[in-house]
Formats: structure tokens, C-alpha cells, sequence
């Protein structure tokens, strides 16, 4: 696409170089979830910190869900504050220094050192998964209505380079570790140097050329973090007008809980039931994410022309296969197959909801309503690991099952979705408050 085209997507005054700056943060968060969450650190935490016991996943699963606890509770309230102050930009620079510093940290945990892990894991995703809300909410801002889609889809996009950039430079260092006859619990640590690095350097392009676009809300309701149970409820509260906003919100938690399984649990699965080494398993998600990022960017042009309900009924049905192939696979060939498909419906399946939410958000009460998008994120990202892991736990160890019973999100996920009309959300959020 042409520059002449890309400025079309564009709101007026918004340049090219902001929409970079602001792509540009999916590339920098891209490293962590891909490294720490799903490749390397996961792995290594099941099978190195905690030594392989029976309640390892379920204790992986559980650290995540707390992070996530912690965000569902308090975005909405830190969401409010952004919008009345127009900070949400220098929210967002605070909770990357935090994301940076603890990523770094967890190059400290040694095997054994559960409860150390536990805790650096759970400060450095909740500090991702609140810059994943706040970068989110600059999308309205940017993008016309008629191109969320697409400029979703290019941010989506860079961040998979993001991810396979900063995972191939791990993968450089763990195959050269490896061959000094290193041992795990001497090439994560670096690892997670690299990650932190890639992540805070790319991040600075952001702050550099992103822009506040929203003023300040005086009006919007004075909301601390303490508060945020109260500024919860009645955020809540107000957005159920937006009908199919919430349905929207209720799909997301059925099949962003899916997605979750497969995001934190892909390396633990593919290592200890199939049978792959590290070096195989970050190939393997090395992969994925090119597949994500065909999904993201062709998709992302699709369903703005598709339509986004279409288009993310269609990735549903995909990871229902993908689930299906993961269980029943006992090889790794095809293992890939199952892999190759997720990636693609992974950036399709991520792109066109932030895009659809953008559409259904009140564009003066952005980060507010995003951060109840977070709020349902989260919350699916509490509900399908941890089902995941008790799943595990309970039938002594029988992942096999528990990648089955995850297809059973998608399928909620798309019945929650069909009542859902994207044109009637698209009217009532830009009808006055």
C-alpha cells in the first residue's frame, strides 16, 4: 500500500509517522509475551524451577491468573484517570519502565526458586498487560472507522516481527549456549536480558513519535486504585447500554480464553507431550509467529472489506480444528500442523477484535471502555489456563485432554458472537452521553 493510502485509514491530523511510533509498541510488548510467556521462560519454569512436578502447570497458570486479577481490577480506574488528565501516554511510559525492569529480573530465578518466580512473574505481566491496554486505546484516536481494521492489523503485524526478532536472537544465543554444553538454568537468564533490552529500546520509537490526541475529560469520574472495585462496578454499570459492546465483551472472555491456552501454553505442551527440545519448541513458535503475522496483515485488509464479525467467526473455527489436531497428535509433524494453524488464527482472531471493540467504544471515554476490554481479556486469561492447569492436575497429568476441552471456548465464543451487530454498536458510540 502506498503512502497516498495509508493516510485514507488515517484520522484527520493523525501523520504517518505517529502510527508507526504507536505499531511500533507491538513490536516492543511482542518479545515479552513470546519469550517469557510462551516459548522460553514457561518451559523452563515447569521444567527447570519447578522440576517437572505435577502441579507445575497448575502453578504457571496460577501466577498468570493473578497478574491478570490484578489488571481486571484496577485498568478500568487507571483507564478513568488517563482520561481526564489526557495521560494516557504517560501511563503508558511508566508501566514499560516496569515491564523492562521486571523482565530483567527474571534472569534471577534459579531452579528451586518458585515463590521468587512466582512474584517477578506476576509484577512483569501485570505491567504488560497494562501497556497492552493503553496502546489499544490510542487505536479510535488514530484510525478511521472504516480502517480500524487495518491499521489493527499493521500494528498486530509489526508486533509478530517484533516477537520473532527478539525470539531468534534467543534462538541464536540458546543454540550457541547449548553447544558449550550449557544448561538451561544458564542461557534463560540472558534470555531474558535480550527480551528487556528489545522491548525498552523499540519502546523509545513510541514515546518518540506517538502523540496524545484526546484532551482532557474533566468531567470523567475521579477514579483512584483504590477505588477501582467501585469505578469497576459503575463502569460496568454504564457501558451496558452499549449492547453490543457487551456482547462483544462476554465473546471475548469465552474465546480469548482459548487464545490464552494456547499463548502460555503452547511450549509446555509441545515439550512435555510431544516431546520437543527447547531448541525445537522455539523454532516451532518462531513459526507461529510468522504465520501470526500473515494472519494479522492479510486479515486485518480482509475484514474491513469481509466484515470483522465474519472474519473472526472464521479464525473461531479454525482454532476448533487446532485444538482437535493438538490432541489427537502423536508426532511432531503433525504437532506443526496444529501450530501452523494457530499462529494464523491468532493474529487474525486478536487483530479484528481490538478492532471491532474500537468501533464500539465511546470515543470520549476511550481508555475507560478499553480498559473494561482488558477487564474481559484478563478475565479470559484467568479462566482458560487455569482451566487448563486444574484440568492437568486432576487427571494426573492428561494434557491431551485438557488442549481437547479447550475447544469448547470457541465454540461458546461463536454462539456469544452471532447475536452481535457491528453497525448498531458503531451508532451508539458515537451517539452523545
Amino acid at each position: 500500500m502506498n503512502a497516498q493510502g495509508i493516510r485514507s485509514a488515517l484520522n484527520p491530523g493523525v501523520r504517518l509517522r505517529e502510527v508507526f511510533g504507536w505499531a511500533m509498541y507491538d513490536f516492543a510488548n511482542s518479545g515479552y509475551s513470546t519469550v517469557v510467556i510462551t516459548a522460553v521462560f514457561a518451559a523452563y519454569f515447569v521444567g527447570g524451577v519447578a522440576g517437572g512436578a505435577d502441579w507445575a502447570t497448575l502453578a504457571w497458570t496460577s501466577g498468570l491468573s493473578v497478574s491478570y486479577l490484578i489488571v481486571m481490577l484496577t485498568m478500568p480506574g487507571l483507564g478513568a484517570w488517563a482520561d481526564r488528565v489526557a495521560g494516557k501516554k504517560r501511563m503508558l511510559m511508566w508501566v514499560t519502565a516496569g515491564c523492562v525492569v521486571s523482565t530483567a529480573a527474571l534472569s534471577l530465578v534459579e531452579p528451586g526458586q518458585v515463590a521468587l518466580g512466582l512474584l517477578i512473574l506476576v509484577l512483569s505481566n501485570t505491567f504488560f498487560s497494562y501497556g497492552e491496554s493503553l496502546t489499544a486505546s490510542f487505536l479510535p484516536e488514530l484510525a478511521k472507522p472504516e480502517a480500524m481494521g487495518r491499521v489493527s492489523g499493521w500494528g498486530w503485524s509489526l508486533g509478530y516481527i517484533g516477537g520473532m526478532l527478539t525470539l531468534g536472537v534467543c534462538l541464536v544465543y540458546v543454540l550457541a549456549a547449548q553447544a558449550r554444553g550449557e544448561t538451561g538454568g544458564q542461557f534463560v537468564p540472558v534470555t531474558m536480558w535480550i527480551t528487556a533490552v528489545v522491548y525498552g529500546a523499540a519502546a523509545w520509537v513510541t514515546f518518540a513519535l506517538l502523540r496524545e490526541h484526546s484532551p482532557p475529560q474533566p468531567n470523567a469520574p475521579v477514579v483512584t486504585v483504590l477505588q477501582s472495585l467501585r469505578g469497576l462496578r459503575q463502569t460496568l454499570r454504564e457501558a451496558l447500554p452499549y449492547k453490543d459492546f457487551t456482547r462483544l465483551l462476554a465473546c471475548a472472555v469465552a474465546y480469548q480464553g482459548g487464545v490464552a491456552v494456547a499463548i502460555t501454553l503452547a511450549a509446555i505442551y509441545a515439550e512435555q507431550v510431544i516431546g520437543f527440545q527447547p531448541q525445537e519448541t522455539m523454532v516451532m513458535i518462531f513459526v507461529l509467529n510468522i504465520a501470526a503475522f500473515v494472519g494479522a496483515l492479510l486479515l486485518g485488509h480482509v475484514q474491513d472489506r469481509l466484515g470483522h464479525k465474519l472474519t473472526l467467526a472464521f479464525t473461531l473455527l479454525g482454532w476448533m480444528a487446532t485444538c482437535f489436531i493438538a490432541a489427537m497428535a502423536t508426532d511432531k509433524a503433525t504437532f506443526w500442523w496444529a501450530a501452523a494453524i494457530a499462529g494464523f488464527c491468532m493474529g487474525s482472531s486478536q487483530s479484528s477484535g481490538r478492532a471491532m471493540a474500537g468501533l464500539m467504544v465511546p470515543v470520549h471515554r476511550l481508555g475507560e471502555f478499553f480498559g473494561l476490554w482488558t477487564f474481559a481479556i484478563r478475565l479470559a486469561s484467568i479462566l482458560g489456563p487455569l482451566t487448563y492447569g486444574l484440568i492437568t492436575w486432576l487427571s494426573d497429568g492428561n494434557q491431551r485432554l485438557a488442549i481437547g476441552s479447550t475447544s469448547l471456548l470457541f465454540v461458546l465464543g461463536l454462539i456469544l458472537l452471532m447475536p452481535v451487530d457491528v453497525e448498531r454498536g458503531r451508532r451508539a458510540a458515537q451517539l452523545p452521553s
